[in-house]
């Protein structure tokens, strides 16, 4: 019995990936969160991420994603490119991202700010369904599996669209709220041509409060330096087509050190699709303007730890001023946000 369900939850996954790649240092992939992220770190940064995903499985997901912004202070606008990709192991079904960002920044009285974000991608999406054991043909009372699909799919399948996304984000110095749309174009991601599969709409709302504590001081055996100690809590909503998802969750920065927990699922309203899991994770903070994440997903689902094996995430940032260093002069404009 177990074996049968383990394959309907594989199934209604496979369903579930005309959904978007959930990361959970989200923050560590800004404008995959919000287009309005985009220079909001007023430096040029290059990011890296990458998710395993049920790795206990032999229905593994991998995410990846790559990203470079810059902020031009002379026009108060921040400028992106992002790569992001996914590979699903037992259809072969990968998708890749190419999307350009911009973004403005508002200045609200003294210490108050609004961006607004605009993406627009490239979209393609392949897969091989040679191997694709779909719902049809499981006879679950007989304990078998009938003869393979034959139909109008093609084994090997490619499909192309553009996709527009678009959101804003007010932040002052302790507090950030952030709304975003995705998908806005509802794009059609059906590997027929006679039939219409809509890539529903992603809407996120997500915000935080950034508390300062004390500092401390650090001694590296050179100098003495004093060390930055806040308390974050946030949340972040999603809202996709039949699924609703809501995480919540704090860090700690005890810089270098940052150290986070977070919760993910709809508690009253307990279904696999919401993907409950508790979230550990832990980031490091170099001198150098170089930040390493890692984080792990504690699965609470009917999934379970043990027969998922989880979900490890890592994310890669470099942080470097790119022109004249006089022009970052403003640093109450900095986003108090997570890092990771």
């Amino acid at each position: 019995m177990k074996k049968w369900w383990m394959i309907i939850f594989i199934l209604g996954s496979f369903r579930a990936l005309g959904q978007d790649v959930q990361y959970s240092q989200f923050y560590a992939a800004p404008m995959y969160l919000n287009p309005a992220f985009a220079g909001s770190a007023e430096l040029t940064r290059v990011g890296l991420n990458y998710r395993n995903q049920w790795p206990g499985l032999d229905h593994t997901f991998n995410s990846y994603s790559a990203y470079i912004d810059h902020y031009m202070f002379d026009i108060n606008s921040g400028i992106g490119l992002q790569f992001n990709g996914s590979q699903e192991s037992r259809s072969s079904l990968s998708t890749m991202e190419v999307g350009l960002v911009y973004s403005y920044r508002l200045q609200l009285g003294f210490n108050n700010f609004l961006r607004f974000g605009g993406q627009a991608s490239y979209v393609s999406r392949d897969a091989y369904f040679g191997d694709v054991v779909l719902g049809t043909q499981m006879d679950i009372s007989r304990g078998i599996i009938t003869d393979r699909y034959e139909g109008q799919l093609a084994v090997d399948s490619r499909r192309q669209f553009a996709d527009f996304s678009f959101g804003m984000l007010f932040n002052n110095d302790h507090v950030w709220l952030g709304l975003a749309g995705f998908h806005l174009n509802q794009p059609n991601m059906s590997f027929l041509d006679d039939q219409i599969s809509i890539l529903p709409m992603k809407l996120s709302a997500h915000g935080g409060i950034r508390i300062n504590l004390p500092e401390g001081g650090v001694n590296n055996y050179l100098n003495y330096s004093r060390q930055q100690r806040a308390l974050l809590f946030a949340f972040n909503f999603r809202q996709q087509q039949p699924f609703n998802q809501l995480e919540v969750g704090s860090q700690l920065v005890l810089e270098p050190i940052t150290l986070g927990v977070w919760y993910r699922g709809l508690p009253v309203k307990y279904s696999l699709p919401n993907n409950e899991a508790i979230i550990a994770s832990f980031g490091f903070t170099f001198d150098t303007g170089f930040d390493i994440g890692y984080s792990f997903d504690f699965n609470t689902s009917r999934l379970g730890l043990r027969d998922s094996g989880g979900a490890h995430e890592v994310s890669l940032r470099y942080s470097f001023l790119y022109g004249n260093a006089k022009d970052r002069n403003r640093k109450s404009t900095v986003l108090p946000c997570f890092k990771f």
